[in-house]
Protein backbone atom coordinates (compact mmCIF):
# COMPACT_ATOMS: atom_id res chain seq x y z
CA UNK A 1 0.00 0.00 0.00
CA UNK A 2 2.40 2.55 0.13
CA UNK A 3 -0.13 5.86 0.38
CA UNK A 4 -3.10 8.38 1.22
CA UNK A 5 -5.80 6.52 1.05
CA UNK A 6 -9.26 7.96 -0.51
CA UNK A 7 -12.89 6.60 0.39
CA UNK A 8 -15.22 7.42 -2.76
CA UNK A 9 -18.63 6.37 -4.30
CA UNK A 10 -17.87 5.99 -8.04
CA UNK A 11 -20.54 5.29 -11.24
CA UNK A 12 -17.53 3.65 -12.65
CA UNK A 13 -17.80 -0.22 -14.62
CA UNK A 14 -20.01 -2.81 -12.35
CA UNK A 15 -19.05 -6.12 -12.16
CA UNK A 16 -20.87 -9.10 -14.16
CA UNK A 17 -22.97 -11.67 -11.93
CA UNK A 18 -24.45 -9.49 -9.79
CA UNK A 19 -22.61 -10.76 -6.42
CA UNK A 20 -19.53 -9.74 -7.07
CA UNK A 21 -17.22 -11.11 -3.78
CA UNK A 22 -18.84 -9.72 -0.55
CA UNK A 23 -21.60 -8.19 -2.33
CA UNK A 24 -18.80 -6.02 -4.24
CA UNK A 25 -18.65 -4.00 -7.35
CA UNK A 26 -16.64 -1.05 -8.99
CA UNK A 27 -20.25 1.07 -8.96
CA UNK A 28 -22.31 -0.34 -6.38
CA UNK A 29 -19.51 -0.36 -3.32
CA UNK A 30 -18.05 2.64 -1.62
CA UNK A 31 -14.43 2.78 -3.51
CA UNK A 32 -11.28 3.71 -1.98
CA UNK A 33 -8.27 5.51 -3.43
CA UNK A 34 -4.94 5.79 -1.31
CA UNK A 35 -2.10 7.55 -1.71
CA UNK A 36 1.29 9.05 0.02
CA UNK A 37 4.18 11.02 -0.51
CA UNK A 38 4.79 9.37 -4.07
CA UNK A 39 1.40 10.60 -5.21
CA UNK A 40 -0.05 12.15 -7.71
CA UNK A 41 1.85 10.18 -10.07
CA UNK A 42 3.16 11.25 -13.68
CA UNK A 43 0.20 12.20 -16.26
CA UNK A 44 -0.80 9.37 -18.49
CA UNK A 45 -3.98 10.86 -20.37
CA UNK A 46 -6.43 13.49 -20.46
CA UNK A 47 -8.32 14.15 -17.83
CA UNK A 48 -8.32 15.88 -14.09
CA UNK A 49 -5.97 16.05 -11.97
CA UNK A 50 -4.86 16.99 -8.13
CA UNK A 51 -2.19 17.63 -5.48
CA UNK A 52 -1.50 17.68 -2.05
CA UNK A 53 -2.91 21.27 -1.55
CA UNK A 54 -6.36 20.36 -3.91
CA UNK A 55 -8.13 17.29 -4.04
CA UNK A 56 -11.61 18.98 -5.14
CA UNK A 57 -11.18 16.67 -8.37
CA UNK A 58 -11.37 13.13 -6.17
CA UNK A 59 -14.88 15.22 -4.79
CA UNK A 60 -16.07 15.69 -8.18
CA UNK A 61 -14.96 12.15 -9.07
CA UNK A 62 -17.22 11.16 -6.24
CA UNK A 63 -14.77 10.92 -3.01
CA UNK A 64 -16.28 10.03 0.18
CA UNK A 65 -13.08 10.34 2.68
CA UNK A 66 -9.01 10.35 2.42
CA UNK A 67 -6.43 8.39 4.11
CA UNK A 68 -3.11 9.50 4.37
CA UNK A 69 0.07 7.44 5.24
CA UNK A 70 1.81 9.26 8.10
CA UNK A 71 4.72 7.68 7.89
CA UNK A 72 7.00 4.54 7.38
CA UNK A 73 8.61 3.44 10.24
CA UNK A 74 10.65 6.63 11.70
CA UNK A 75 10.60 8.13 8.33
CA UNK A 76 7.58 11.04 8.21
CA UNK A 77 5.43 11.27 5.14
CA UNK A 78 5.81 14.92 4.17
CA UNK A 79 2.62 15.70 2.31
CA UNK A 80 0.57 13.95 4.96
CA UNK A 81 -0.99 17.25 6.80
CA UNK A 82 -1.18 18.88 3.04
CA UNK A 83 -3.70 15.82 2.07
CA UNK A 84 -5.61 15.85 5.29
CA UNK A 85 -6.34 19.86 4.93
CA UNK A 86 -7.24 19.51 1.67
CA UNK A 87 -9.55 17.03 1.70
CA UNK A 88 -11.06 18.04 5.26
CA UNK A 89 -11.79 21.74 3.34
CA UNK A 90 -13.55 19.19 0.91
CA UNK A 91 -15.64 17.67 3.58
CA UNK A 92 -14.15 14.32 2.77
CA UNK A 93 -13.93 11.85 5.84
CA UNK A 94 -10.20 11.70 7.32
CA UNK A 95 -8.29 8.76 7.99
CA UNK A 96 -4.46 7.79 8.70
CA UNK A 97 -2.06 4.96 8.42
CA UNK A 98 1.38 4.15 9.75
CA UNK A 99 3.72 1.42 7.64
CA UNK A 100 5.21 -0.75 10.85
CA UNK A 101 8.53 -1.61 9.77
CA UNK A 102 10.70 -4.00 10.96
CA UNK A 103 13.58 -2.13 12.11
CA UNK A 104 11.41 -0.73 15.20
CA UNK A 105 9.36 -1.81 17.87
CA UNK A 106 5.64 -1.75 16.53
CA UNK A 107 4.28 -0.67 20.32
CA UNK A 108 6.99 2.49 19.81
CA UNK A 109 5.73 2.92 16.34
CA UNK A 110 2.19 2.92 17.39
CA UNK A 111 2.64 5.59 19.96
CA UNK A 112 4.40 7.71 17.23
CA UNK A 113 1.67 7.27 14.77
CA UNK A 114 -0.78 8.43 17.20
CA UNK A 115 0.79 11.15 18.20
CA UNK A 116 1.24 12.36 14.91
CA UNK A 117 -1.86 12.25 13.98
CA UNK A 118 -2.82 14.28 17.18
CA UNK A 119 -0.14 16.51 16.62
CA UNK A 120 -0.58 17.27 12.95
CA UNK A 121 -5.02 17.73 13.19
CA UNK A 122 -4.14 20.26 15.91
CA UNK A 123 -1.30 22.40 13.85
CA UNK A 124 -3.49 22.37 10.77
CA UNK A 125 -6.33 23.18 12.16
CA UNK A 126 -8.53 20.00 11.09
CA UNK A 127 -12.33 20.93 11.35
CA UNK A 128 -13.59 17.17 11.90
CA UNK A 129 -12.99 15.63 15.44
CA UNK A 130 -12.67 11.88 14.07
CA UNK A 131 -9.05 10.32 11.62
CA UNK A 132 -9.53 6.49 10.85
CA UNK A 133 -6.30 4.60 11.87
CA UNK A 134 -4.79 2.07 10.17
CA UNK A 135 -1.56 -0.06 10.52
CA UNK A 136 -0.31 -1.45 7.25
CA UNK A 137 2.37 -4.46 8.07
CA UNK A 138 5.51 -5.85 6.16
CA UNK A 139 5.93 -9.20 4.50
CA UNK A 140 8.10 -10.28 7.19
CA UNK A 141 5.70 -8.96 10.19
CA UNK A 142 4.85 -11.97 12.73
CA UNK A 143 1.68 -12.33 14.57
CA UNK A 144 3.24 -10.61 17.90
CA UNK A 145 4.25 -7.82 15.84
CA UNK A 146 0.19 -7.22 14.95
CA UNK A 147 -0.37 -7.52 18.64
CA UNK A 148 2.14 -5.42 20.17
CA UNK A 149 1.03 -2.29 17.60
CA UNK A 150 -3.11 -3.06 17.78
CA UNK A 151 -2.76 -2.81 21.74
CA UNK A 152 -0.84 -0.13 22.05
CA UNK A 153 -3.22 1.64 19.74
CA UNK A 154 -5.85 0.41 21.55
CA UNK A 155 -4.39 1.66 25.08
CA UNK A 156 -3.58 5.38 23.48
CA UNK A 157 -7.25 5.90 21.76
CA UNK A 158 -9.62 3.71 23.14
CA UNK A 159 -10.19 2.56 19.87
CA UNK A 160 -9.06 -0.71 17.65
CA UNK A 161 -6.99 0.20 14.07
CA UNK A 162 -8.15 -1.33 10.64
CA UNK A 163 -4.75 -4.01 9.45
CA UNK A 164 -3.67 -3.90 6.24
CA UNK A 165 -1.47 -6.97 5.20
CA UNK A 166 1.39 -6.75 2.64
CA UNK A 167 0.93 -9.93 1.34
CA UNK A 168 3.47 -13.25 0.84
CA UNK A 169 3.41 -16.86 1.61
CA UNK A 170 5.67 -16.56 4.96
CA UNK A 171 3.30 -13.67 6.38
CA UNK A 172 0.13 -16.04 5.93
CA UNK A 173 1.25 -19.13 7.28
CA UNK A 174 2.80 -17.15 10.45
CA UNK A 175 -0.73 -16.17 10.93
CA UNK A 176 -1.85 -19.38 10.15
CA UNK A 177 -0.01 -20.46 12.90
CA UNK A 178 -0.33 -18.12 15.80
CA UNK A 179 -1.32 -18.95 18.82
CA UNK A 180 -5.20 -18.72 19.82
CA UNK A 181 -4.63 -15.29 22.04
CA UNK A 182 -2.60 -13.81 18.91
CA UNK A 183 -5.48 -14.48 16.88
CA UNK A 184 -8.06 -13.30 19.25
CA UNK A 185 -6.54 -10.06 19.42
CA UNK A 186 -5.95 -9.44 15.66
CA UNK A 187 -9.63 -10.48 14.32
CA UNK A 188 -10.63 -7.44 16.67
CA UNK A 189 -8.85 -5.29 13.80
CA UNK A 190 -10.88 -5.23 10.74
CA UNK A 191 -8.70 -7.08 7.59
CA UNK A 192 -7.95 -4.58 4.57
CA UNK A 193 -6.79 -6.85 1.89
CA UNK A 194 -4.44 -6.38 -1.09
CA UNK A 195 -5.18 -8.41 -4.39
CA UNK A 196 -4.88 -7.16 -7.97
CA UNK A 197 -5.17 -10.17 -9.74
CA UNK A 198 -6.18 -14.26 -9.51
CA UNK A 199 -3.24 -14.94 -11.70
CA UNK A 200 0.56 -15.60 -11.49
CA UNK A 201 1.85 -18.32 -8.57
CA UNK A 202 -0.39 -17.61 -5.74
CA UNK A 203 -3.30 -19.28 -8.18
CA UNK A 204 -1.95 -22.59 -7.21
CA UNK A 205 -1.79 -22.09 -3.40
CA UNK A 206 -3.89 -24.02 -1.04
CA UNK A 207 -6.17 -26.37 -4.13
CA UNK A 208 -5.50 -24.28 -7.44
CA UNK A 209 -7.66 -21.80 -8.74
CA UNK A 210 -7.68 -18.54 -9.29
CA UNK A 211 -7.49 -16.25 -6.00
CA UNK A 212 -10.40 -14.09 -5.18
CA UNK A 213 -11.00 -11.78 -1.99
CA UNK A 214 -12.46 -14.89 0.54
CA UNK A 215 -9.91 -17.23 -0.21
CA UNK A 216 -7.27 -15.20 0.04
CA UNK A 217 -8.96 -14.16 3.88
CA UNK A 218 -9.53 -17.58 4.55
CA UNK A 219 -5.38 -18.42 3.74
CA UNK A 220 -4.66 -16.28 6.91
CA UNK A 221 -6.89 -18.34 9.04
CA UNK A 222 -8.12 -15.48 11.66
CA UNK A 223 -11.01 -13.32 10.13
CA UNK A 224 -14.28 -14.75 8.78
CA UNK A 225 -14.92 -11.59 6.77
CA UNK A 226 -12.46 -8.66 5.15
CA UNK A 227 -13.25 -5.10 5.81
CA UNK A 228 -12.10 -3.49 2.30
CA UNK A 229 -10.14 -4.53 -0.82
CA UNK A 230 -7.66 -2.73 -2.42
CA UNK A 231 -8.06 -4.14 -5.93
CA UNK A 232 -6.49 -1.80 -7.88
CA UNK A 233 -2.73 -0.54 -7.54
CA UNK A 234 0.63 0.33 -9.57
CA UNK A 235 3.16 -1.23 -10.13
CA UNK A 236 6.52 0.28 -11.48
CA UNK A 237 8.54 0.03 -14.58
CA UNK A 238 10.97 1.58 -16.30
CA UNK A 239 10.70 5.03 -14.77
CA UNK A 240 6.56 4.73 -14.77
CA UNK A 241 4.11 3.56 -13.04
CA UNK A 242 1.67 1.47 -14.52
CA UNK A 243 -1.90 0.04 -12.96
CA UNK A 244 -2.52 -3.13 -11.74
CA UNK A 245 -6.33 -4.24 -11.18
CA UNK A 246 -8.45 -7.13 -10.53
CA UNK A 247 -10.20 -7.58 -13.36
CA UNK A 248 -12.27 -11.14 -14.51
CA UNK A 249 -15.51 -11.77 -16.46
CA UNK A 250 -16.94 -12.24 -12.52
CA UNK A 251 -15.77 -8.60 -10.98
CA UNK A 252 -14.96 -5.83 -13.77
CA UNK A 253 -12.62 -2.93 -12.59
CA UNK A 254 -11.28 0.08 -15.49
CA UNK A 255 -7.90 0.94 -15.39
CA UNK A 256 -8.38 4.51 -14.46
CA UNK A 257 -10.81 6.40 -11.59
CA UNK A 258 -13.48 8.23 -13.54
CA UNK A 259 -11.64 10.99 -15.51
CA UNK A 260 -8.56 11.27 -13.73
CA UNK A 261 -5.66 11.77 -15.70
CA UNK A 262 -2.89 9.81 -13.32
CA UNK A 263 -2.72 5.73 -12.25
CA UNK A 264 -4.55 5.39 -8.88
CA UNK A 265 -4.73 2.86 -6.23
CA UNK A 266 -8.00 1.78 -5.98
CA UNK A 267 -10.16 -0.43 -3.44
CA UNK A 268 -13.87 -1.15 -2.27
CA UNK A 269 -15.28 -0.75 1.53
CA UNK A 270 -17.83 -4.44 2.00
CA UNK A 271 -20.80 -2.65 2.96
CA UNK A 272 -23.31 0.17 1.76
CA UNK A 273 -22.03 4.14 3.03
CA UNK A 274 -23.94 4.36 6.55
CA UNK A 275 -22.04 0.83 6.67
CA UNK A 276 -19.08 2.50 5.96
CA UNK A 277 -19.67 5.81 7.97
CA UNK A 278 -19.87 3.04 11.16
CA UNK A 279 -17.05 1.26 10.35
CA UNK A 280 -15.38 4.95 10.41
CA UNK A 281 -16.12 5.85 13.23
CA UNK A 282 -15.90 3.12 15.46
CA UNK A 283 -12.28 2.55 14.23
CA UNK A 284 -11.42 6.45 14.55
CA UNK A 285 -9.49 7.98 17.26
CA UNK A 286 -11.57 11.21 18.59
CA UNK A 287 -9.63 14.47 18.39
Amino acid sequence: MKKLLILLLVPLLSHCGGGGYGGTSVSGSPAVLNVSGWDPKEVQRGGDRYSQHDVSALRKNGGLALIARSAKGPELDTKFGDFLKSADREGLLLGAYHFVTMNQDPAAQADAFVTRVRSIARSRGISQNKILLVGDFDTKSTPDRLVRFIQRVEQRTGVTPVVYLENSDGLRSRLRNATPDQKRIIRRAPYWLALYGPGGTERHIHGGGPLNPDRLMELYGIWDKWAMWQYGGVIWGNGRSQAKHYNTPRWRSPKYFGNMAVPMERNVFRGGTGDLKSFWYRHSLSL
